[in-house]
């Protein structure tokens, strides 16, 4: 999608502090950190929303979890805890209209999150 902000970093047209990539997923560290580890694991075929997800998509949900996990142990935040969130739309706070994971650790967490 030619005007979101994350299918733009994937194009390089936006540099990022990239952690990881392969064929079907990018990490970068966001630019605006909740936490001492704050990184973004997305999708680099654009979906807006986990509203948008299909059946066909459950393989690349998995491995956003599952690549999430990988970076926190490399952290070493695996231990202690950390936490995952994907916002849904403007009410749950996503601003970025493309699927994204929110890792965040390397701090404790509270409950509710807000």
């Amino acid at each position: 999608m030619a005007d979101c902000l994350f299918c733009k970093i994937i194009a390089r047209d936006i540099p990022a502090s990239n952690v990881y990539e392969d064929d079907r997923i990018l990490a970068f560290n966001d630019i605006n950190p909740q936490a001492p580890t704050h990184v973004l694991v997305v999708t680099k075929r654009h979906i807006s929303s986990l509203n948008d997800l299909s059946p066909e998509d459950d393989q690349i949900v998995g491995e956003l979890v599952r690549r999430a996990a990988a970076i926190a142990k490399e952290r070493g935040i695996s231990t202690n805890g950390f936490r995952t969130v994907f916002n849904t739309n403007r009410d749950g706070g996503q601003t970025v209209p493309h699927i994204h994971l929110h890792l965040l650790g390397g701090r404790g967490m509270h409950w509710p999150p807000g």
